[in-house]
């Protein structure tokens, strides 16, 4: 099956940020189901084996559009990493939950995706760990999309802020820095991350929107995810019981992946992965 594959397209993000886009799909597949992947933090849709995940995924019968949240430090230029730090100390939840809206906006204006034979009826959700967050979130509150699939997801965001303490110093000082181990970046998060949780804290409330899901929700983790503690999709499917949980013995964090990914084939544990959300979506 021969995969058309369209890169770097652009796309206005949160407050007018020109971000980036891939769309790939099966050459002359009628009625295609469409996929929206979501990265994580300190993420991109390039990053590791994603580029492999959506070619999988297009082999399998869908089209995959997987993009780069406006504010995660790239740039049109530089999509790969985190060459604008400054953007990146601007980003937040919201403004994420704002990106994946005009994605969705993007994507029913039908000129906007390139030649593939798409059903609007079929538009799905996929995100890894923060963007799986953002993704169970969006779903809730936008009607067209109709099944969503969270891998290694976050079930509570407060839950990722640190001590009170810490908060404290972070909103004296103005900005907060993460350390990137592989690009040996200090990464900063200004205050304002916080003050958009709070502010924003109904919109922004996973166990609420896990509670008004009414579409199809699949839950899979790692038993070993050593990023986000295997409780958290426990809280997810307890909110949601209607949801179906996989839990992928010995999976970490990433499934196996990493950056960069210089192998041709994908881990096992994100072949199960694969396997389990394509099951899902293809289920009527």
């Amino acid at each position: 099956m021969k995969i058309v594959e369209v890169n770097n397209l652009k796309f206005s993000g949160a407050n007018g940020r020109y971000s980036l886009l891939d769309v790939l799909y099966p050459e002359k597949v009628e009625n295609i189901p469409l996929i929206i992947f979501a990265h994580g933090f300190k993420g991109y849709k390039d990053w590791g084996h994603f580029p492999l995940i959506a070619r999988k995924l297009a082999e399998s019968g869908f089209a995959i559009l997987k993009f780069n949240f406006s504010h995660n430090g790239g740039t049109l230029d530089e999509p790969v990493d985190f060459p604008d730090l400054e953007a990146f100390s601007q980003n937040n939840y919201f403004k994420e939950q704002q990106d994946l809206g005009l994605i969705i906006d993007w994507v029913f204006k039908a000129q906007k995706l390139p030649n593939a034979n798409w059903n609007r009826n079929k538009v799905y959700l996929i995100g890894h760990s923060r963007g799986g967050s953002m993704v169970t979130l969006k779903a809730a509150h936008d009607k067209k999309v109709k099944k969503v699939v969270s891998w290694a997801a976050v079930s509570n965001l407060f839950d990722r802020l640190p001590s009170q303490e810490e908060i404290q110093k972070w909103k004296e000082k103005g900005v907060r820095y993460i350390a990137n181990t592989r690009t040996n970046q200090q990464m900063p998060m200004r205050f304002q991350f916080v003050e958009s949780l709070y502010k924003f804290e109904n919109e922004l409330n996973i166990e609420a929107a896990c509670k008004q899901l009414t579409i199809p929700h699949l839950i899979i983790h790692g038993s070993k995810d050593e990023a986000v503690p295997l409780q958290m999709a426990h809280n997810l499917k307890k909110w949601n019981p209607q949801a179906k949980l996989k839990v992928i013995d010995g999976a970490g964090h990433t499934f196996g992946g990493k950056h960069p990914w210089v192998e041709n084939e994908l881990p096992k544990h994100t072949l199960e992965l694969i396997e389990e959300t394509i099951a899902f979506l293809k289920q009527d």
